[in-house]
C-alpha cells in the first residue's frame, strides 16, 4: 500500500471515530456497561416510579379542581366507582408504560452496544493504519 493511501484511511478512520465521539459514544459506553436485562428493568422502574407521582399529582389537582362538582350528590355507589375508575386507568397507565419502556430500553441498549462495537473496531483499525504507516517510515 502506498503511503497517500493509508493517509487517507487513517483520515477517514479519525473522522468516523470523531462523528462517533460527538454523537456521544460516552452514554452508549455507559448504556452498553449494564447487562440489557438490567438495564432495561432499571430504567422502566424509574419510569413507572415517574408515572406513579405525575398521575398522582394529576389525580390531586384534578380532585381539588373538581371538588366541589365531585362532592355534589356523593353517594357511596359513586364514591366507589370513582375509586375503581382511577385505579384502573393508574393500571392501565402502568401497564401500558412498563411495556413500552422495557421494549423501548431493550432497543436503545442493543443499538448502544452496537454503536460500541464499531467504535471499537474503528479504533483498532485505526490503530493498524497507524502502526503500518509508523513501519513504513522507519
Amino acid at each position: 500500500m502506498d503511503a497517500d493511501m493509508l493517509d487517507e484511511n487513517r483520515i477517514r478512520l479519525m473522522t468516523k471515530l470523531a462523528i462517533c465521539e460527538k454523537k456521544g459514544i460516552e452514554k452508549d459506553i455507559q448504556i452498553s456497561g449494564y447487562y440489557k436485562k438490567d438495564y432495561a428493568s432499571l430504567k422502566k422502574w424509574i419510569t413507572l416510579i415517574g408515572i406513579t407521582i405525575g398521575y398522582g399529582l394529576a389525580a390531586a389537582l384534578f380532585a381539588v379542581c373538581a371538588s366541589d362538582t365531585l362532592l355534589e350528590d356523593l353517594t357511596f355507589i359513586k364514591l366507589v366507582l370513582l375509586g375503581v375508575i382511577v385505579v384502573g386507568v393508574y393500571l392501565a397507565l402502568l401497564i401500558l408504560y412498563g411495556i413500552g419502556a422495557g421494549s423501548f430500553y431493550k432497543k436503545k441498549h442493543q443499538k448502544a452496544k452496537e454503536n460500541v462495537r464499531s467504535y471499537y473496531r474503528g479504533l483498532v483499525k485505526l490503530e493498524k493504519v497507524s502502526k503500518r504507516r509508523k513501519a513504513e517510515h522507519e
